[in-house]
């Protein structure tokens, strides 16, 4: 297990034993004859956390490699997308419960799964490496505000940030 003690203010983990697509801050792992793919702890920890989460395409239905499956409310709205081809299963308790997904993002806390139609290990290790996504992490707010300073760390962060913070709303 990679450990980032200091990553915007907070101790994150990153398993070894999973694939990652970084640009969505996914992990995934397979689970049967199936992958599992969930947010990362680096990925929660920028996005501010998920409010609220909805599926964008059927239960059950064939989905191609990019293709948005959820749709995610955090700091922001997130469109996640299958980073491969497959057909998808939902994890419904987290549609019930979305704090899950932060309280056990490795584990009960997956979004979906995909079964692919091809053969499962080439996909899968087509996705990175939990080095490549650590690598992908360093130009990330995380690492350039390792204490979590609010406002972040660029100047025009700080601007607004203490532009915000003087209006009388």
């Amino acid at each position: 297990m990679a450990v980032l003690e200091r990553f915007l203010g907070t101790r994150v983990e990153i398993p070894e034993d999973r694939r990652y697509a970084p640009k969505q801050g996914l992990w995934g792992k397979v689970m049967d004859h199936t992958v599992a793919f969930g947010m990362t702890q680096p990925a929660l920890v920028l996005s501010g956390g998920v409010k609220d989460v909805d599926w964008l395409v059927e239960e059950d239905t064939p989905v191609a490699a990019n293709e948005a499956v959820v749709f995610a409310i955090t700091g922001k709205i997130l469109y996640i997308d299958a980073p491969v081809p497959g057909r998808v299963r939902f994890n419904r308790m987290i549609k019930e419960n979305p704090s899950r997904i932060a309280e056990d993002p490795y584990g009960e806390g997956w979004l979906f799964l995909l079964q692919p139609e091809k053969d499962i290990d080439a996909l899968f290790h087509s996705l990175a490496s939990w080095e490549t996504y650590l690598e992908s992490l360093r130009g990330s707010e995380g690492f350039k505000n390792p204490e979590g300073k609010k406002g972040g760390v660029s100047g025009i962060c700080k601007a607004v940030y203490t532009g915000i913070g003087a209006q009388k709303i």
